[in-house]
């Protein structure tokens, strides 16, 4: 429960920032390098610690997808800044819709029993992970497309 507790302030308190510096009109270039780096380290030390506790294929090929996806695209994105092209690898909508649903499945998976004993929320987190892999998927294609685009 202090995982998903804890994995849970993290994605709030994230949100909050982005949402609040674009409110604000409140950037800077150490904060536009640090956020989606501690975005990616939690995520992928929560699907680690997943892989870790549970016997399962599909959260273990999940985890593989999601974290093999980020190291792409975070290469990918560095070889287009130094080419000039950082704008076409900026993040998308699609891009947020995956970072909720994975927030949404950690945090389930994590807590891993049922809230107040009716809210399957294993079985919602498996839903969720099974979406956030398919977009996570989705959004790696969109990049390289939007990357390689003449």
């Amino acid at each position: 429960m202090a995982a998903a507790i804890l994995f849970g302030i993290a994605g709030l308190t994230d949100w909050a920032d982005g949402y609040l510096a674009r409110l604000w009109q409140q950037e800077s270039s150490f904060g536009a390098f640090l956020d989606p780096v501690a975005d990616k380290l939690i995520v992928a030390v929560a699907l680690i610690l997943l892989v870790e506790r549970e016997v399962n294929v599909w959260i273990t090929l999940a985890t593989v997808v999601i974290i093999g996806r980020e190291i792409v695209i975070s290469a990918l994105r560095e070889w287009m800044a130094e080419s000039g092209n950082r704008s076409k690898v900026a993040v998308a909508f699609i891009g947020k819709l995956k970072t909720t649903a994975q927030i949404i499945a950690l945090i389930c998976l994590l807590y891993n029993q049922d809230l107040f004993g009716v809210l399957p929320l294993r079985e919602i987190g498996l839903v969720a992970l099974a979406i956030a892999t398919v977009l996570t998927v989705w959004s790696m294609v969109q990049y390289l497309r939007s990357a390689f685009r003449s």
